[in-house]
């Protein structure tokens, strides 16, 4: 057997089972170039913490400049790429959005995602002032910043789930599927987390797409905010547990259900099994006795 031959065989492959992202016409958005923005993002949000780079008050607007354009340029390709696979493959829509349109609205929400930087900074930081105050373990701020891999999730959830909101298919994924690669925590965009998170450890973590967590909220490894069925007609209900505010949830915690809701204040004890509402101020754990 030739490389022809081996070669032939792949492309007939391609053409039985598909799986090929083309780089003409309808394509999917490249994983690559995502991850290449979401890396940029991070940067724009911790300037200095990321990447080896000399920020001085008098460069730092020059740099800030720099990486907004590249965000611009490379993010609005990518969006205009889902926006129009996913038309593409509604014939009901197809000759109702051309690609034009698919560029001005790429655009307008990649210009929109920029524009929320500063809030979503601002809620890091809450976040941050989270991990500090409730871990011993931390030293500082700027160790939080730089090391917690549940930062890095939370960094990576809050720039996902403003793109999920903001109807962009695809890439809220790809960023948060990065990064669960990278941390082991798993936050869909879709779900609602409010302020002052705190992720401790984090190793394990999922909170499924329509999970609701209020403020001040606290979760250990291996805690799992999941769906009580996974059946396909359930995917646009709500599957996932409602967490209130101020609730601590211990490590290897299991929470299932859409019905099921945390109270405020409560304590769920690790390895508990939970599929049923508690209310406020609710200490739960396993009795060995």
């Amino acid at each position: 057997m030739n490389i022809d031959m081996l070669i032939d065989g792949l492309l007939d492959s391609y053409d039985r089972y598909g799986g090929i992202n083309r780089s003409e016409g309808e394509n999917f958005p490249n994983r690559e170039n995502v991850i290449k923005v979401l890396g940029e993002l991070q940067c724009l949000i911790f300037p200095g913490f990321k990447t080896a780079e000399d920020i001085q008050p008098t460069n730092i607007r020059y740099v800030t400049g720099q990486r907004v354009n590249n965000i611009i340029a490379l993010l609005t390709s990518e969006i205009q790429k889902a926006l129009v696979y996913v038309v593409s493959s509604d014939a009901n829509r197809k000759e109702s959005i051309k690609d034009s349109h698919c560029f001005k609205l790429a655009e307008q929400t990649t210009f929109a995602l920029i524009e929320a930087i500063p809030g979503i900074r601002e809620k890091l930081m809450l976040d941050v002032a989270a991990i500090f105050n409730g871990d011993p373990a931390a030293k500082s701020k700027e160790e939080v910043i730089l090391s917690y891999p549940g930062l890095q999730a939370i960094l990576t959830y809050r720039v996902a789930h403003f793109l999920h909101v903001n109807g962009v298919p695809v890439i809220p994924r790809i960023m948060s599927e990065h990064i669960h690669g990278r941390t082991g925590i798993d936050i869909n965009p879709g779900a609602e987390i409010g302020d002052s998170f705190f992720i401790d450890h984090g190793t394990g973590i999922v909170i499924g797409e329509t999970s609701i967590i209020g403020n001040n909220v606290k979760i250990y490894q291996g805690v799992t905010l999941g769906a009580l069925s996974v059946k396909k007609e359930l995917m646009n209900k709500k599957r996932h547990p409602t967490i209130e505010d101020d609730v601590t949830i211990y490590a290897g915690a299991t929470i299932l259900g859409g019905q099921t809701v945390i109270g405020k204040g409560s304590v769920i004890g690790g390895n508990t099994w939970v599929t049923e509402s508690v209310p406020a101020g609710t200490k739960l754990i396993i009795n060995r006795q």
